[in-house]
């Protein structure tokens, strides 16, 4: 067993050690990060299927000192390997959905075209063997005492894990930052879609209770008419009234205290990266204008914790990947400061916040 406690976290990271330089195997790690290298049913940018790696690469550089965490990093962190036959079942299905796309956009039967019935078929099945796949891996983890954090991929990969948490946990709530709903209804006839994962949650997760949304700036009116449909069941945070609350005199402090106060009292914390602004994360697949600051997110979490919620999982998406580090250096910070937060939020008094 790796002791951490001796461990130099101000030494040069070593590479062959696993994510932010630890040397941690899973049987050592309280937490463990579960990569999903998939992004078949992007609808704009492509290339989060490879941000695990790119993270991993760049989580080398994390200092390991977190103020209001100092010692998080004791407990273990591990990330698995990296499944290349997932990846390799990303790429192929991914090249048929764009296919598909491009085929239904100029108003083209499906019905009258056997190859893309076919390709509609198997992006689908694909779909609900990813849910399927990381709701095995999640459960056991679990079943093992582990805490687990996912770490995509597009939005459409931490399903399986909430049906995992569900399993574990009879009541809990998500807190999801993004840009987006996610509550289209087989966005694009996919009935997995990224832009799908949060409808597909509520409809088919009866323990989630409460969906809280922060950060909100582009949605359909399908989407618009779920929610007030939904009210008893989802709060939507648009990035639009935030600011505007702001210019009238509002704090963030006082904001955030009312979206905490909606949340239940076990806390799924759900992290599509452009939820931010954008120039933090420029290369996510579908980048909006507005957004928070990393800090302004972070705040959001150290409320909840101090709440006395408990916060029993997250999962952090679309991170794009491009020829500078810049996407995936945000992205390796943001995973650390979830990792914290999780390990915070489940430990003794002395390592929360």
């Amino acid at each position: 067993m790796v002791d951490l406690a001796n461990y130099d976290p101000n030494c040069v990271s070593n590479p062959n050690n696993n994510i932010f330089g630890l040397p941690t195997s899973e049987d050592d790690a309280r937490l463990v990060i579960l990569p999903i290298p998939w992004e078949v049913t992007v609808s704009y940018g492509a290339g989060t299927a490879r941000a695990p790696e790119a993270i991993f690469k760049a989580a080398l550089q994390v200092d390991l000192f977190d103020s209001e965490v100092p010692e998080g990093w004791k407990h273990g962190y591990y990330m698995r390997p990296i499944d290349r036959k997932l990846l390799m079942k990303s790429d192929y299905l991914r090249k048929e959905a764009e296919l598909y796309i491009d085929y239904i956009s100029r108003g083209e039967d499906v019905s009258a075209n056997q190859f893309m019935s076919k390709t509609f078929r198997e992006v689908n099945e694909g779909g609900e063997f990813l849910t399927q796949w990381v709701y095995e891996q999640t459960k056991v983890l679990l079943n093992n005492g582990k805490l687990v954090g996912v770490l995509g991929g597009d939005h459409s990969v931490p399903l399986g894990y909430f049906k995992a948490i569900a399993d574990k946990y009879a009541d809990f709530g998500i807190l999801q930052i993004d840009a987006h709903c996610d509550l289209r209804v087989a966005y694009e006839g996919f009935n997995y879609s990224h832009a799908s994962i949060m409808y597909n949650a509520l409809t088919q997760i009866p323990q989630l209770s409460k969906l809280v949304q922060v950060g909100v700036r582009d949605y359909g009116g399908d989407e618009w008419e779920y929610l007030k449909n939904n009210s008893d069941r989802i709060n939507t945070y648009f990035d639009r009234d935030i600011k505007y609350r702001q210019y009238e005199g509002e704090t963030w402090k006082q904001i955030v205290d009312e979206i905490v106060s909606k949340l239940p009292q076990n806390v799924y914390i759900s992290f599509d990266i452009d939820g931010l602004d954008r120039k933090l994360c420029p290369h996510t697949g579908t980048p909006v204008p507005g957004g928070f600051e990393t800090e302004e997110v972070f705040y959001l979490f150290r409320k909840v914790m101090e709440s006395g919620r408990k916060v029993i999982g997250f999962d952090l998406c679309e991170v794009g990947v491009s020829d500078t580090d810049w996407n995936a250096n945000v992205g390796a910070r943001v995973l650390f400061k979830l990792c914290n937060t999780l390990i915070a939020s489940n430990s003794d008094k002395s390592l929360t916040v």
